[in-house]
């Protein structure tokens, strides 16, 4: 696996922590965490629109005309975790938020390995992996109790 991968992902993780007092800080001055959600997202459109002028492929119209009906859906769920996210950060602190976030879609991502949805490659939830799940949870656990 490449190093420089990796080092993404970490620095990615990392902004998702930052994400989420600074989102919640919005929220508290617009008065809503949909607010907050709606100018994060904004200004991250602005941002990326400028990188994928800039970089991507124009994409084929028969191309996008193929994708199926959820393949579109994608922000729908990042507006979702954005905005329960500025709502909750507040509530339950940021490490436990993220710790609740992590089991979350590590549950999700064992089940759409194991059956091989949304074009995932098949990986089965074997007993490594589930026990690894079950650390994260008595990880929330334990964030929970101190």
């Amino acid at each position: 696996m490449s190093p420089a991968v990796i080092l993404l992902m970490l620095v990615a993780g990392a902004l998702v922590a930052i994400q989420a007092p600074i989102n919640a800080m919005l929220a508290r001055g617009l008065g809503s965490a949909v607010s907050a959600a709606v100018v994060s997202f904004a200004v991250g459109l602005v941002a990326l629109a400028v990188v994928a002028l800039l970089t991507a492929p124009r994409p084929e119209t028969a191309a996008l005309r193929a994708l199926p009906p959820h393949a579109w859906i994608g922000g729908l769920m990042g507006a979702v975790f954005v905005a329960s996210a500025a709502w909750a950060a507040p509530r339950l602190g940021i490490a436990w938020l993220l710790v609740l976030t992590i089991a979350g879609q590590l549950a999700a991502a064992l089940v759409i390995d194991h059956f091989g949805l949304l074009g995932a490659p098949r990986q089965p939830a074997t007993a490594a992996r589930l026990a690894g799940l079950a650390l994260v949870l008595a990880g929330a656990a334990l964030m929970r109790r101190a």
